[in-house]
């Protein structure tokens, strides 16, 4: 949910109600970076609800953001593969710093989502799965995959089936698969066993 820096005691009935996360976006493109002080704040609110925060940023912001989210009193996840130049290689120096942040930190997970934001070739995407493939092997318990559909303010509008076939590109085996798909976010998201 929308949540204002004051942030007041709905909370409770939004978490009793199945939320259990918020999200906060960092692009220049979409408003700009949040006040950090309210980030801050919201943080320290939701951590006794068990809540995770859901970051939408570029990798390349890491350098500056992550002494700040290694703090933070929740897991936080970084959506869309850090929206990562799939066509700088897998060297560039803001993946390196996704890469070391998910392997450094606990509270850090990744969404493998959006190679329709990160790739440079377009369907099907190919070019995206040298970076799943590497987040999978860095944090294979803190990965999780989605469509992130309907696909708003994309350079290409995916199939969702093709989507779907990019899984066993990025997980070969049906373990890596079953974390990716069940395992990690039931953990995340709290569901039922």
């Amino acid at each position: 949910p929308w949540l204002e820096p004051d942030v007041n005691d709905h909370l409770e009935t939004l978490a009793a109600g199945g939320l259990d996360g918020c999200r906060f976006t960092f692009l220049s493109r979409l408003g700009g970076r949040p006040d950090m002080a309210a980030f801050g704040r919201i943080a320290a609110r939701v951590a006794p609800l068990g809540w995770h925060l859901d970051l939408y940023l570029e990798a390349a912001a890491l350098d500056e953001l992550a002494p700040r989210l290694q703090a933070l009193p929740v897991p936080y996840v970084v959506d869309h593969m850090g929206v990562i130049d799939a066509s700088a290689g897998v060297e560039q120096p803001g993946f390196q710093r996704l890469l070391a942040l998910v392997s450094g930190d606990d509270k850090c997970w990744v969404k493998i989502t959006g190679p329709e934001r990160i790739s440079r070739t377009g369907p099907p995407f190919h070019d995206a799965v040298p970076y799943a493939r590497r987040l999978i092997e860095a944090a294979p318990d803190r990965v999780l995959w989605g469509t992130d559909w309907p696909h708003p303010n994309v350079p290409f509008m995916p199939n969702d089936g093709d989507l779907l076939d990019l899984v066993p590109l990025y997980a070969p085996d049906e373990q890596t698969r079953y974390r990716l798909l069940v395992a990690n976010p039931a953990r995340l998201f709290r569901f039922e066993p």
